[in-house]
């Protein structure tokens, strides 16, 4: 695979200003994100009965989008994936140290090489401090908090019928065995993430990075179909532009201005197109402009 050598590398070319986002997605008859310490049931707040899909989760779907759309093109591999310490000696053998090196203007010059050759690096950080060939930890630009979802989720577990045994000694029992699915019938699930500008000159995240991040936040359930996730859509990226790369106003001020509601409280949602989504553009903060990117 084509990588940027050391010699490439020239100063970043980082975003400008700072970026507030909310993703709206929804599921149905699906397991968004299963708790294996719960028997992969779909993972909820245990006091409200919320629903709730990890960070983890999220970013692993928008780099497996940046994978394939990308192909490991150059300045576009997946950092967190297989084995990471062997990516790390490769920065090192490219940039010429010698492992174990203490220097710090050696580790920054390999974290530099990391963070243009691994689209997730110059994105969400990483910590590439284990091993010979450390990298130190780096605080990516984009963050993205818990998603929960707008109303509490009803996680059921269903009985399934297997129609075939994986060996001979199990079919002597009989022919099919019974097994389990783990689902909840609807949940509209609300993420709210952050982009720094000051962050991303540190790692050179840059604007072709940015739309990129938002293609594949808009399309990341579109490649990652399963049985068991059932039907996932990202419904709205309603994306806040703060004119100063330190921001305009506070991010709570700003998400605070998405409302999102029940058309009927009576009864429970088993659609999108049974919740209205709303958000208040009247007044809005001095220099902040919003964007509705679905």
């Amino acid at each position: 695979m084509e990588q940027i050598s050391i010699e490439q590398m020239d100063e970043p070319n980082a975003i400008k200003n700072r970026y507030d986002f909310a993703i709206i997605f929804d599921v149905e008859n699906g397991n968004p994100n299963g708790d294996p310490d719960a028997g992969n049931m779909p993972r909820t707040d245990a006091e409200t009965g919320h629903g709730i899909v990890t960070d983890v989760c999220i970013k692993r779907k928008i780099r497996n989008y940046v994978e394939l759309i990308k192909n490991d093109s150059a300045g576009y591999e997946i950092f967190i994936k297989e084995v990471l310490n062997a990516k790390m000696e490769k920065a090192y053998a490219e940039c010429k140290i010698e492992k174990k090196t203490k220097k710090s203007e050696e580790i920054l010059r390999a974290q530099k090489w990391m963070c243009k050759n691994y689209f997730d690096v110059r994105t969400f950080g990483a910590v590439m401090s284990t091993g010979d060939y450390v990298c130190g930890v780096l605080r990516g630009p984009v963050q993205i908090n818990f998603a929960k979802s707008v109303d509490p989720v009803s996680p059921q577990e269903i009985t399934i019928t297997r129609m075939a045994r994986t060996t001979a000694e199990r079919a002597e029992t009989g022919e099919t065995e019974m097994g389990k699915k783990n689902y909840i019938p609807y949940g509209l699930y609300r993420a709210e993430g952050y982009i720094s500008a000051a962050l991303a000159e540190k790692t050179g995240f840059n604007d072709n990075d940015l739309e990129l991040f938002w293609e594949a936040v808009i399309n990341m359930f579109e490649h990652d179909r399963s049985a068991a996730r059932g039907k996932m859509i990202v419904r709205k990226l309603i994306v806040f532009k703060h004119e100063s790369p330190l921001g305009n106003a506070p991010s709570h001020k700003l998400f605070e201005r998405i409302k999102i509601t029940n058309k009927n409280d009576e009864i429970s949602a088993r659609a999108y197109s049974d919740y209205i989504v709303e958000v208040d553009c009247e007044n809005l903060p001095e220099s902040v402009t919003v964007h509705d990117k679905i």
